[in-house]
């Protein structure tokens, strides 16, 4: 790579995978971040003992003088963000600190570069300066935008004693992802699921960028002896993510509804959001676990056979390499990231269809031989979204923004 970049993301988002890889070629100039965790063992044993999920926000492939953040106003703007959301104004929450961080961001004193990089809805402000500065600049979306939440809305309105009824989005909170689109020299998305939404919503094809994620896998994942299948018992189905109706998890349990509880049994592992009593008493063979620890989800991967995604909108959903890289089969819609090999390594359903659920996960119950030909299928698909992958397509990515 030739050019120099700025990376500027709220949160560890891909745990830090775009400026990593930056850093390894050599071109990351700075990461631009409201919070990171410190370096300092006794400031991390005071971070510690208010929040431990802040320590995970730090990649240890980053030198710490690249990185510039904001820890006092990250402080403020997290305080923010729960009064909003108490008095729910979640769109409001967001759209303020977003702002305030693409401000502080744009007005830092950084060394010269020539690309600016940074994600959807927290760029717009440092982008406008960057462009005044003679910077090329590229958004990532990270959703498919208003298009997913008109999306969700009509799910809404179709299960309210699911979730309630929608709250509508202030006026001009897409308008402003609009215009991070018409700022930007490219867009990128993480799917062929998303570019499709966006050129709906009017962005030229010709400016947006497939760009599939990158997962480096864990080292303490099974590997090849994941295959080696269990022949009887129960299959277990693992659902992980969040439990929430643009996940598809209503159309999930109505497709266990259908199938024999000596056969299957499902997992469902996340924080919910849904309504309070939404599904009534599960049955036996599903069982709801909660919100999990990042060390927990990994034994929830371990002890699965089959993972499922019957989400109706995702921008990539990156649980499904993760549950690949433990010898898993995905179950998944084509409303996500092209990851699943129908028939290969996992199945492509419908969205919203239970019975398609149902006679998939009953596939995989009924013929072992099946699960074990799927799981080494999987295990070999995780080891295509590595960072060499992501560099190789920045690459490219960045030889078009210039070569326009």
């Amino acid at each position: 790579m030739r050019k120099t970049w700025i990376c500027s993301q709220i949160g560890w988002r891909e745990h830090y995978a775009i400026p990593n890889a930056l850093h390894k070629a050599g071109c990351l100039k700075a990461l631009v971040t409201d919070w990171y965790a410190p370096e300092n063992p006794f400031l991390k044993k005071l971070v510690a003992m208010q929040s431990r999920a802040a320590l995970a926000a730090r990649s240890e492939k980053l030198p710490s003088e690249l990185v510039h953040s904001f820890p006092l106003r990250s402080l403020l703007w997290k305080r923010q963000i729960k009064a909003n959301m108490a008095k729910k104004m979640t769109y409001e929450a967001f759209e303020q600190t977003n702002r305030l961080f693409a401000m502080a961001a744009g007005r830092l004193k950084l060394p010269d570069h020539d690309l600016f990089f940074g994600y959807s809805y927290a760029s717009l402000e440092t982008m406008e300066m960057e462009k005044k500065r003679g910077v090329r600049t590229i958004v990532d979306q990270i959703d498919p935008g208003e298009w997913e939440v008109q999306l969700v809305n009509e799910e809404m309105e179709r299960h309210p004693e699911w979730a309630g009824k929608p709250a509508p989005a202030p006026k001009g909170y897409f308008e402003k992802n609009r215009r991070e689109w018409d700022c930007a020299d490219k867009v990128v998305v993480n799917s062929s699921f998303c570019r499709k939404a966006l050129v709906n919503q009017g962005v030229p094809e010709e400016k947006i960028f497939v760009m599939p994620l990158c997962y480096e896998g864990d080292p303490a994942a099974p590997g090849l002896n994941k295959s080696a299948r269990k022949d009887s018992g129960p299959l277990r189905v693992l659902f992980l993510g969040q439990v929430i109706l643009r996940k598809g998890i209503h159309y999930l349990l109505k497709a266990f509804s259908l199938l024999d509880p000596e056969k299957v049994s499902l997992d469902i592992v996340g924080t919910m959001g849904l309504l309070p009593g939404a599904w009534g008493t599960l049955p036996p063979h599903v069982r709801y676990h909660g919100r999990a620890t990042r060390d927990e989800i990994a034994g929830w991967y371990r002890q699965a056979d089959v993972f499922i995604l019957p989400t109706l909108s995702d921008g990539f959903a990156i649980t499904q390499i993760e549950a690949m890289s433990y010898g898993l089969p995905v179950v998944a819609t084509p409303c996500c990231g092209d990851v699943v090999t129908d028939g290969a390594d996992g199945f492509l359903i419908p969205p919203r269809d239970a019975n398609a659920i149902a006679g998939t996960i009953q596939k995989y119950a009924a013929n072992r031989e099946l699960l074990a030909s799927h799981s080494r299928a999987a295990l070999e698909k995780s080891r295509q979204f590595t960072e060499a992958a992501l560099l190789a397509n920045l690459e490219r990515l960045e030889r078009e923004v210039f070569s326009g």
